[in-house]
């Protein structure tokens, strides 16, 4: 019966936004705490908020603006998620992951997922951009948990390269066009929403993380498990716990995420001309 039931709402909600806009996407986005902007950027825009669309979840963070946006980054047609709702909001995990799921069956074979993150590598500062190349899923739960939806992906799937690594060494070609330094780590998952402790920055630190959130993970597990192609980028708003001065605080990450739009929103558009090449 969970089968059928979330099978269903799937095919409602995507029926709804395909009957919304002519838009059929191929790349889609998941843009998170501040960085936005980008969906507001596409050409032949449709926005959607996701209280319109049938069993959407809503976020409640500021900095989310909670809208599905279809349009085109450059040829490519592209739908972007503005926002994304965490674990700490009170939604079980696989509540999380409905948004990509959606992106997966309007047709997206390929998603890039975006995430404001605190910066536990020493050679970070604020508004450094990090590409994930791996996860620590320290969240305590797994989207997956429960029956198996057979209609989407195994029971167990692999993991292994959760990252493209085409993906992202793509991300890197797109950097060096736009004349940008990225740096590249491993992203632990937390569930929130208080920041970690010194003691948890360097619990994690040990464990081989360059930055920690309270996202993103459950969302390339999901994908993962339905065989879509993702790749991710950390915008980092603030050093963690322990490594800097400055009182933890989440007006911090957006004002961040704001000052970095500009050439976040140029490698984002760059990577996805890359992809399409």
């Amino acid at each position: 019966m969970a089968e059928t039931t979330l099978e269903n709402q799937l095919t409602e909600a995507r029926d709804h936004v395909l009957q919304t806009c002519d838009i059929k996407p191929q790349i889609g986005l998941v843009l998170g705490s501040g960085l936005g902007a980008f969906a507001d950027s596409v050409a032949e825009r449709t926005a959607l908020p996701y209280g319109e669309i049938p069993h959407m979840p809503a976020p409640t963070v500021s900095g989310h603006a909670g809208k599905m946006c279809l349009g085109r980054s450059g040829d490519i047609p592209v739908a972007c998620l503005q926002g994304r709702v965490h674990l700490y909001e009170g939604h079980p995990a696989e509540r999380l992951v409905f948004g990509v799921r959606l992106l997966a069956h309007l047709g997206c074979s390929i998603v890039l997922l975006t995430n404001a993150a605190g910066g536990i590598d020493a050679a970070f500062k604020p508004g450094t951009l990090m590409l994930i190349d791996d996860h620590l899923n320290l969240s305590g739960t797994n989207p997956l948990n429960g029956p198996n939806h057979d209609f989407l992906g195994p029971r167990f799937p692999d993991m292994t390269r959760a990252y493209d690594e085409e993906l992202c060494a793509m991300a890197k070609r797109a950097a060096a066009d736009i004349g940008l330094d990225l740096a590249q780590g491993i992203y632990a998952a937390l569930q929130g929403p208080s920041y970690e402790t010194p003691a948890e920055i360097r619990m994690l630190r040990t464990l081989g993380a360059n930055a920690v959130g309270m996202s993103t993970v459950p969302e390339v597990i999901a994908l993962r498990h339905i065989g879509v192609r993702c790749g991710a980028i950390s915008c980092i708003t603030n050093m963690a716990a322990g490594l800097g001065h400055a009182t933890l605080d989440h007006s911090e990450v957006e004002e961040t995420a704001g000052a970095t739009r500009d050439v976040f929103m140029k490698l984002l558009a760059s990577w996805i001309q890359h992809i399409a090449a």
